[in-house]
């Protein structure tokens, strides 16, 4: 690791001697530009806002936050840059979100347009998204997810690629070495003109991941020379079983006729060997214990968009291809290694989308779409002991493991149709519709209800509203899971209104100010929760009806504080009750009126850029206040919370541009301040380490062009 660091500063410190800075340029790609800084543009007030977006709560993520750092996933853009929570299991394990107090499988994920949450688990592992991948990201709040997707309880986020609007031919290269013995490299190569756009992107990370903790689930005692105990302490030790291989290539390819035909086609390929770290309580040696999951993934879309003045129709077709593993082995005393679980699963969904939009006039905007997923699963774990003596058994009369799981197709049919209307600049109103089909099984219509008012235009003050029903179904886990899965599961349904005031205000290159507070509220009945079994193994049941309520609140300021220095904040914070008022499942049932687990109540995010010509340092800031770990919020015991914490990472970055390429180096520092926390309990997160990249971004042909 040194040596690649050595490499990376005796490069730049070489280049930086024989070189000589050229003169700022303007570019499609955000730090290809040896000046970070931006023009501060004056807020457009009289504008006509988008109808698309009329009563829309929206969380919309620029691209220069999504392309800072190649090492960063979407669970770390999210952790940062928005309110929603954020369910990390540890460094490189899954990741998963959830809106508005509501869980992971209430939220919807697409990626342009498809939906890419695992029909068996019902939900997404951000961890395995690439930052760099993505080009635009957006959240949908609640009753809006309806707009994208049916079965966001709590809400959605919509991911999407898009055309490089490279000329000519482009290439970037990025390494990133960091603490762990983490290595990052990224390789993007783009070609353009005025029909055709190309674009591969690769990343690949790897390292043992072998950070130290401080276990506070062991407390080792120090005894003296007669064996009294003197004292105890909580021991440092390294994150164990923890190390990744993680390989992703995206290639895109885009082509327009010139004459409102667009054809797009995006591939994206997975490839990842993880181990699953073992738990803090967990003291297990290394050469006794395996934990791994493994997995490979295609994701590719077809599109084609035709366009007319007043009207477009868009057709899509996917395909979605996942291989997984997981294999977990231990040592059972016989100096040979067991294994426990061997479990593989297939999944393979088609994807067919057809969508139209149709302008009547300035004041009325008509969209529909239909889409349909095909799922084809099938689940088997080829080592299980059965519990049925009915079982075969081998000549000693011991069970044999026999293979358990479950091989299942469901089609997921979903139709929308929205009315916007504008009838005054100060007015908007919408109304949706939707209507899915899971398997053989329809929801009622889906109703949601849209408005916003321009209140003032000085300010740009403006009041939105919204309500709607919502549906999900059960994943197939929930279904037919073996053991446990209860195909007698009923869909959970929901209702959710929220109003809100946003702001914007300025002046032309002096200072933006913008800010949003929104008030929701949400009532999710036949919450499905997992439950204990007197066999010995968990089922799921439709038990809980769920309150969650609260405030999101959302700011963002942009200052030119003198020639060539500009400051910019965005901040979020939530406050999310989120409360069960389900039946007891049983007479001793204390979990009525109780926060939901791994809830916090606060959460709040801060990122600031200071720049400086070609130099730009960031800070980062997030907090999560407690999560209980039991549904009775219990408080004696040392495992019945997980603790608040605050994180804190800087950066520091250098541009530089030269005759032949223009390159960046960039140091990070993660968690600044040591602190010791944990997302999930008895899963320690990193303290303190350091990434630095650097970046490459060869001038094809360009060396006697003027700049």
């Amino acid at each position: 690791m040194m040596k690649h660091l050595l490499t990376i500063v005796l490069c730049l410190t070489t280049l930086t001697g024989l070189a000589q800075e050229e003169k700022i340029k303007k570019s499609e790609w955000w730090n290809s530009n040896p000046s970070y800084a931006v023009p501060i543009r004056e807020v457009n007030v009289t504008a006509r806002r988008p109808m698309k977006e009329i009563g829309i709560q929206k969380t919309q993520l620029d691209t220069t936050v999504l392309h800072e750092n190649i090492a960063l996933s979407m669970a770390d853009i999210l952790t940062f840059n928005t309110s929603i929570f954020v369910k990390q299991y540890g460094r490189a394990t899954l990741s998963t979100v959830a809106f508005r107090g509501t869980s992971p499988s209430h939220t919807q994920e697409t990626w342009n347009g498809m939906r890419i949450n695992s029909p068996m688990l019902g939900m997404t592992d951000f961890s395995m998204i690439p930052s760099y991948f993505i080009d635009d990201a957006s959240l949908l709040h609640g009753t809006s997810s309806v707009n994208e997707a049916g079965g966001g309880l709590g809400g959605a986020v919509k991911l999407s690629t898009r055309p490089a609007d490279a000329d000519g031919f482009n290439l970037q290269y990025t390494q990133g070495v960091g603490s762990f013995s983490t290595f990052d490299e990224f390789l993007r190569l783009t070609y353009g003109n005025d029909r055709w756009q190309t674009s591969t992107r690769v990343v690949y990370s790897s390292s043992p991941n072998d950070f130290k903790y401080r276990n506070y689930d062991k407390n080792v005692l120090i005894l003296d020379d007669d064996h009294n105990i003197i004292g105890s302490y909580y021991p440092i030790e390294r994150n164990k079983s923890g190390a990744y291989h993680d390989f992703h290539a995206l290639q895109e390819v885009y082509y327009n006729t010139g004459h409102g035909d667009r054809f797009g086609l995006q591939a994206w390929y997975v490839n990842s060997k993880r181990g699953l770290p073992m738990l803090s309580v967990d003291h297990k040696e290394n050469d006794d214990y395996l934990n791994q999951q493994r997995e490979q993934t295609l994701r590719s879309i077809l599109s084609w968009d035709h366009l007319r003045e007043k009207w477009k129709v868009g057709v899509k077709a996917g395909y979605i291809h996942t291989w997984m593993a997981y294999d977990y082995e231990r040592e059972l005393g016989n100096g040979k290694m067991e294994k426990m679980i061997r479990s593989r699963s297939t999944i393979n969904t088609f994807f067919g989308q057809v969508d139209g939009e149709y302008y009547l006039g300035e004041k009325w905007l008509f969209t529909a779409t239909v889409s349909a997923h095909q799922h084809l699963v099938r689940s088997i774990d080829k080592n299980i002991i059965p519990m049925d003596n009915q079982q075969p058994t081998d000549p000693n009369g011991n069970k044999t493991k026999v293979p358990v799981g479950y091989d299942k197709g469901r089609i997921e049919l979903s139709g929308y149709v929205s009315i916007r209307y504008r009838p005054t600049e100060r007015l908007g109103l919408s109304i949706g519709l939707r209507e899915e089909m899971f398997g053989s099984e329809w929801t009622p219509i889906i109703p949601a209800f849209f408005t916003d008012y321009l209140i003032s235009k000085r300010g740009n003050l403006v009041a939105k509203a919204s309500i709607s029903r919502n549906y999900r179904f059960p994943s197939l886990n929930d279904l037919y899971f073996l053991p446990g899965g209860n195909p007698d599961l009923k869909k959970e349904h929901g209702f959710t209104y929220d109003a809100g005031l946003s702001f914007a205000t300025g002046r032309d290159g002096v200072y933006t100010l913008r800010g949003e507070a929104t008030w929701f509220d949400s009532y999710i009945d036949n919450w499905i929760v997992w439950l204990p079994t007197a066999k010995g193994f968990w089922t799921p049941k439709n038990v809980k009806e769920v309150h969650a309520y609260g405030v999101e609140v959302k700011a963002g300021l942009d200052v030119q504080l003198a020639k060539d220095w500009q400051l910019s904040a965005d901040g979020n914070f939530s406050w999310t009750p989120s409360i069960n008022h389900g039946d007891p499942v049983d007479w001793y049932d204390k979990a009525i009126g109780k926060q939901l687990v791994y809830i916090p109540e606060f959460s709040a995010s801060v990122t600031g850029h200071l720049t400086y010509r070609s130099w730009r340092f960031t800070y980062k800031w997030c907090y999560y206040s407690e999560r209980f770990t039991t549904s009775d919020n219990d408080m004696k015991t040392k495992i019945g919370r997980v603790k608040p914490y605050f994180m804190s990472d800087i950066s520091l970055e250098k541009a530089f541009s030269f005759r032949w390429a223009d390159l960046s180096l960039k140091g990070v520092i993660n968690n600044l301040f040591n602190e010791e926390y944990q997302s999930v309990l008895s899963r320690p997160m990193p303290r303190l380490n350091y990434e630095i990249f650097l970046d490459i971004r060869p001038k094809w042909g360009k060396r006697n062009k003027k700049q």
